[in-house]
């Protein structure tokens, strides 16, 4: 279906849970937020149905999404059953990694295609440190293992951050000379958590891209890369993978956009930047059908704006990445 600006979308980013076994700084506050209750949130059952409706109106590919999608039960139910509807061509997963390892060959199984993985440094301590416990090692058993069960591609989503991880980011690009991964440099948002902490700490993608090429060598741009998101690729001389940019708040991509989202607890969202949202939960709760929940998508789709507001900040919205589904 297409939009009011002819926008056609067909991507439906859904968020599984609220809940994530890390704590990364620019995701959520030090003491974490209040989890949800359990009685909130979208069951197994409700997000299929809401799929199933979605498909009426041109949804093809979905991802799963969090807080942390992997620590959701009957995560591999729900990817079955997303596998089962004829119209759904492309089923994708973003992790943190912590489990990837123990689930890779079970995900691979259930239906999922490929995945994207959050890794912003190569540091054991930095690991521990923006993550506010985690353990970087667990991450790599978990790329490794993706790519033996021959989910294709792996992406490793890296959030360049000024005075962090900056003099690592020749090291991450690097990783896609040796290995068939495809890492994406992502500038930091202003979002939830990070609108405040993000102070200085900005760097541009223009920026990363000429680190690398003045490290690694020339960059010659790359057809897509099997996905539905905004990056834009290049490959360095002789690498097996590729380097992507993804440019939101410096050279912003909504007027390619083609995603929803669902929140966890049954919210479609247009769009990351604005507060908009219908309510599907109470919908489905009350009885609405196919037909109700598709139509609920179409005035969904033509309530998409033209761009986001991001210059504006996170405009007090009270929810946090983890909630709405990185």
């Amino acid at each position: 279906m297409r939009d009011r600006f002819q926008r056609q979308i067909n991507y439906l980013r859904i968020s599984v849970t609220d809940r994530c076994n890390l704590r990364c700084v620019y995701c959520m506050p030090p003491e974490g937020v209040e989890v949800i209750p359990h009685h909130e949130i979208l069951s197994i059952e409700e997000i299929l149905a809401v799929v199933k409706a979605g498909v009426r109106v041109g949804i093809k590919k979905v991802r799963l999404t969090g807080g942390e999608p992997l620590v959701r039960r009957g995560i591999l139910d729900l990817i079955a059953g997303l596998r089962d509807i004829p119209e759904i061509d492309d089923i994708a997963v973003t992790t943190n990694g912590i489990l990837l390892r123990e689930m890779a060959t079970d995900l691979k199984a259930a239906g999922v295609n490929r995945v994207n993985i959050s890794l912003d440094t190569l540091k054991p301590d930095r690991f521990r440190r923006i993550t506010r416990g985690g353990d970087l090692s667990r991450v790599w058993c978990g790329i490794n293992a993706a790519l033996e069960t021959g989910m294709s591609p792996v992406k490793i989503n890296t959030v360049a951050i000024r005075g962090f991880n900056d003099d690592e980011l020749v090291d991450l690009a690097r990783l896609t000379l040796d290995h068939p991964l495809h890492v994406r440099f992502i500038e930091l948002m202003p979002v939830g958590a990070s609108d405040a902490w993000a102070g200085g700490k900005f760097v541009a993608t223009g920026e990363v891209r000429e680190l690398l090429t003045r490290n690694l060598g020339n960059l010659v741009d790359e057809k897509k890369v099997p996905g539905n998101g905004p990056a834009r690729y290049s490959r360095l001389p002789g690498a097996n993978g590729t380097v992507g940019f993804i440019s939101a708040v410096s050279n912003h991509f909504c007027a390619e956009c083609n995603r929803l989202r669902l929140t966890s607890t049954g919210q479609l969202r247009p769009c990351l930047f604005n507060r908009r949202e219908t309510d599907l939960k109470q919908a489905l709760r009350s009885g609405a059908g196919p037909d109700e929940l598709a139509q609920i998508f179409r005035e969904a789709v033509m309530n998409k704006p033209d761009g986001h507001d991001l210059a504006a900040g996170w405009q007090r919205d009270d929810r946090v990445m983890s909630q709405i589904g990185g």
